[in-house]
């Protein structure tokens, strides 16, 4: 599916107030090598979800663009000065079930900070999060326009799928400060505020694992921080 990279790191950008020095961080990530083929996803269990569609959906958990840059890919802060646990935006961050598919693929937010899950399909879905340092939960969704509101304590990247419509996965990153962003279909990203000093920045992907790079931020300005995949 494609989406705005504004669209795609929204959540990571929108309370981060400004610093006395502070700069934006921002980057790319790169598939190496031949992309993978992409994989056609097998809707034809629900006639609701074939309709949704007039052409093939393909699985999301790797998407390369034409120029070889990635989307979907966590970027966050692991190490550095800004760990401490920042007060949750009160905008919620959303997640909606459309055509069949998890709407972004790849979510983020704070500690605190609500999520709603949509269901926006004339069918039966239903939630079921595979998260491990927050609670777990399998809910449905029977009916067009349902929606729940959750929220968790703990930073941890999890995994929610669908008992009904196994082709249906998405991810959602937990973290503890705003300082974390999702690469959109031009494969970029962009943390914004971010005070200067020392940092190891993380970039995450759910197939190929993550990456860890070291630098520092300028106190004014913009910092560059690329990722790189291999392709297997």
């Amino acid at each position: 599916m494609k989406y705005p990279a504004v669209v795609a790191a929204a959540v990571g950008l929108l309370t981060i107030a400004p610093h006395a020095f502070a700069g934006d961080l921002k980057g790319t990530v790169r598939f190496l090598g031949a992309a993978p083929r992409k994989v056609p996803l097998i809707m034809n269990g629900d006639p609701v979800c074939m309709r949704e569609h007039k052409g093939p959906v393909y699985s999301e958990t790797v998407v390369v663009n034409g120029d070889g840059t990635m989307a979907n890919v966590i970027i966050s802060v692991k190490e550095g000065p800004v760990l401490k646990t920042a007060p949750p935006p009160a905008q919620h961050a959303l997640l909606s079930q459309k055509g069949c598919v998890y709407i972004p693929h790849v979510v983020c937010l704070q500690t605190g900070q609500a999520l709603d899950i949509v269901n926006d399909d004339p069918t039966l879905h239903n939630v079921h999060s595979l998260a491990r340092e927050n609670p777990a939960f399998n809910r449905a969704q029977p009916r067009k326009g349902m929606s729940m509101t959750v929220s968790f304590d703990k930073p941890e990247i999890f995994k929610i799928k669908c008992e009904v419509h196994p082709w249906m996965s998405a991810y959602v990153g937990v973290f503890t400060t705003p300082f974390f962003a999702v690469t959109g279909n031009d494969g970029t990203y962009t943390i914004r505020n971010l005070p200067a000093g020392d940092y190891t920045i993380e970039a995450w992907q759910e197939l190929y694992g993550t990456r860890e790079i070291h630098l520092h931020v300028k106190g004014t300005g913009v910092s560059l921080c690329d990722f790189s995949y291999p392709g297997k």
